[in-house]
């Protein structure tokens, strides 16, 4: 299941839906995604640099239908009972959750593996933007060389 969505999450309830799609589930591996209030190493942060907000926008449309793809991507790759994407578009503070991955399987190689895989793909194939408030003023995030490199090792 996939959910683009404004209103925060309950991991708990999340966690209890995902539980109960059938009795073989042995595993499920969730990853919780939240708001830092800073960007970049934290040592080089100065309080002009703290993040005060973000906000997240999305291609309507375009951001499901590749959010999708990853998840299928990830079915071809590992047997899962389920998979639940959840991700929160709009203004955030920090500490505020801004992603939750979850998957399912009857065993925990394939949870942790697929929960890993869809992140890493999440991360550079799907259409989000983010732009960060400092009291030095606002900036969109730049993709992460790493990001890219951690999506290039899952090729088959």
């Amino acid at each position: 299941m996939i959910r683009i969505q404004t209103d925060d999450f309950d991991v708990g309830q999340e966690l209890k839906k995902i539980s109960s799609v059938d009795n073989s589930i042995g595993a499920v591996c969730s990853f919780v995604g939240l708001v830092r209030d800073f960007s970049g190493p934290r040592d080089n942060e100065g309080e002009d640099d703290k993040i005060s907000s973000m906000t997240l926008e999305h291609y309507p449309g375009m951001t499901e239908k590749q959010l999708a793809k990853i998840e299928e991507d990830a079915r071809s790759r590992w047997e899962l009972s389920d998979v639940l994407i959840i991700h929160r578009i709009g203004r955030l503070e920090p500490k505020d959750q801004i992603v939750l991955v979850m998957t399912a399987s009857m065993h925990r190689d394939a949870a942790f593996d697929a929960a890993r895989f869809i992140m890493d793909f999440l991360k550079t194939e799907a259409p989000f933007w983010k732009k960060e408030e400092t009291g030095s003023g606002s900036k969109w995030v730049e993709a992460k060389s790493s990001d890219a490199g951690n999506s290039k090792g899952w090729e088959k």
